[in-house]
């Protein structure tokens, strides 16, 4: 862990920190010289989540750290993460977890706890890391004696009046939109590679999001096609530099990932959910928790074409496979997105958005409620639907965000639409009024009011020649609805690559009612999946929707794929598909 400067938290309304008090020498490599605790709440009338910070101001700890304190009041641990949290009366010990027995000097360890209380939730006075409480600086004295009178600390104070940018707000509270009112961080990797394209310099500087695809992305990697050097922290570092206001992660790491697809399978078998926790999700809790990125807002967009699977693509289906119905007898998408809500959803400034697939995929009655019902059992599996700021549509996709001229009420020589063999009796033709709709939907099965939706418009502008500029004459339904919408894939269950799309809106906060943003999550020129089978180490396979020659199957009714010759695998660089989403971007670059 790299060095970091850690300052005091003030939490909005319902929070507390405090630092401790006295400090001892060291004695071996498990003692510390000198400590910080950062200790953070968001409380409720009957509970709280806490956010922990300890720093070692001493000598390295090598063989395992524990945190101690004892609660005021009858405050009750109910559940932890990134540490083992053990209670005893009022007194509290936060061991390591398995994966990070060491603390360097200035190295800093996170966690974070659930807890009931009645009546006033005081902040512990004092804490200790392996026995040396904690004080916020490292010994001045001879610590064979340590000072007469221990300092005291003084919790920084957030600015009442937030900057006119990068950073907003206060860093305890957290906001309705994330996205309003705050610069989006540019990720640099995504930036050098489209500036180096003819014309990249035109969108480079728009905020796209780093995708977390394995474990090996959380550090960052070198021997890569499809994730760049910089971890998670370099990103987040990255972001403060930048002085920007929210930065946007892809949760996507599952066991047995996309078990309808095949371009992204991923590297975590179906039984691998307690990897999944321990080596994904809690290192990148602790990343996140960290204090230093207190004014960050950190959005999560957490796993991408899970959950709907399990209501569309299992037994029964026509899209049916084994692996899906295996991930939802054995519960590890619901778990595992619960634990990603659960672990980052405690954190005080990170803001969950769940993937709810897009119109052309649960825009029909019978996926559409079964669909809400699912999210809202990963979001109780958290243990709170408070863990989810919001749904993405289109993540990745390209459906079209408007379809002006063919609307389901449209009727054509007397027929609906929806009759046609595009619509195919969906209720639902483009994205916004897909996003209003499933919004209003998931509130009325259990979701707070203010839960708001963002449209990924990365790849879905369908501008240029083609595109067309009004409704078709036509009396005939089919030549209507093909010569009328804006979308023009061959097929509205294509998804890789395809051809002929363009740039959408470029992202920006608070576009129509219910809505949070537009953003650009899958970052434009990183491929969809290989055109044919490339050997990788990084789990990424090899499916035919991928493939222009693919005459198709029963989910895009055995039509063909439309997908972009000579494509590398997911998430790695696709000159040729970059170069056409500028020239087909819709409003026109």
């Amino acid at each position: 862990m790299r060095p970091v400067l850690i300052r005091g938290l003030t939490a909005a309304a319902a929070a507390s920190l405090v630092a401790g008090v006295g400090i001892f020498a060291a004695t071996s490599a498990s003692a510390a010289a000198g400590c910080r605790v950062d200790y953070s709440v968001n409380q409720w009338s009957t509970g709280f989540t806490a956010n922990v910070t300890v720093t070692n101001l001493g000598d390295p700890i090598s063989n395992g750290w524990n945190v101690t304190w004892a609660f005021p009041g009858n405050q009750q641990v109910t559940q932890g993460w990134s540490a083992t949290i053990t209670q005893s009366g009022a007194n509290v010990t936060a061991a390591n977890p398995s994966w990070s027995p060491a603390l360097g000097t200035n190295a800093t360890a996170n966690f974070g706890f659930n807890a009931n209380y009645s009546g006033t939730n005081t902040a512990p006075s004092s804490f200790k890391l392996n026995g040396t409480a904690c004080t916020g600086s490292a010994p001045t004295t001879s610590p064979t004696t340590g000072p007469t009178t221990p300092p005291t600390t003084t919790p920084t104070t957030p600015p009442t009046t937030p900057p006119t940018s990068g950073p907003t707000g206060n860093p305890g509270a957290k906001v309705d939109n994330p996205y309003s009112g705050a610069k989006g961080y540019v990720n640099p990797e995504w930036k050098a590679k489209a500036d180096a394209e003819a014309g990249g310099s035109r969108v480079s500087n728009n905020p796209t999001a780093v995708w977390l695809d394995r474990i090996a992305a959380i550090e960052g990697t070198d021997d890569s096609s499809s994730n760049g050097s910089m971890g998670v922290r370099d990103h987040l570092d990255a972001a403060l530099a930048q002085n920007a206001g929210y930065i946007q992660f892809v949760i996507y790491n599952l066991p047995g990932r996309d078990c309808a697809a095949l371009a992204s399978n991923g590297e975590l078998g179906v039984n691998d959910l307690p990897r999944y926790k321990s080596e994904y999700i809690d290192p990148i809790a602790a990343i996140e928790a960290d204090a230093k990125y207190a004014s960050l807002r950190i959005i999560n967009i957490v796993e991408i074409d899970s959950l709907p699977n399990l209501v569309t693509n299992t037994s029964g289906q026509a899209g049916g496979t084994a692996t899906c119905d295996t991930m939802k007898a054995n519960g590890g998408y619901v778990q595992g997105v619960g634990y990603a809500l659960n672990k980052l959803g405690a954190l005080a400034n990170s803001y969950n958005y769940v993937d709810a697939a897009h119109h052309g995929w649960i825009g029909w009655d019978s996926n559409f409620g079964p669909t809400a019902d699912i999210m809202l059992q990963a979001a109780q599996a958290s243990g709170s639907v408070n863990n989810v700021t919001g749904f993405i549509t289109n993540t990745a996709n390209y459906s079209a965000l408007q379809e002006p001229y063919v609307q389901p009420t449209t009727t054509v020589g007397g027929t609906s639409v929806r009759q046609s063999k595009w619509v195919d009796w969906n209720q639902y033709t483009d994205e916004l009024t897909f996003a209003q709709a499933f919004r209003t939907k998931l509130v009325s099965v259990g979701f707070n009011s203010n839960i708001g939706m963002l449209i990924d418009t990365s790849r879905n502008g369908w501008g240029g020649s083609a595109r067309p500029t009004k409704a078709s004459s036509s009396t005939v339904v089919d030549t209507y609805v093909n010569e009328s919408r804006i979308d023009r894939r061959i097929h509205a269950g294509n998804w890789c690559n395809q051809s002929g799309a363009g740039l959408g809106e470029r992202p920006k906060a608070a576009p129509a009612t219910g809505i949070d943003a537009y953003v650009w999550v899958k970052p434009p020129g990183e491929s969809d999946g290989s055109s044919s089978l490339i050997p990788n180490d990084e789990g990424k396979g090899f499916d035919r929707m991928c493939d222009p020659t693919y005459t198709g199957n029963a989910r895009n009714g055995n039509s063909m794929s439309g997908a972009l010759p000579n494509a590398p695998i997911s998430g790695a660089w696709f000159s040729a598909q970059f170069q056409q989403l500028m020239a087909n971007a819709y409003p026109a670059l």
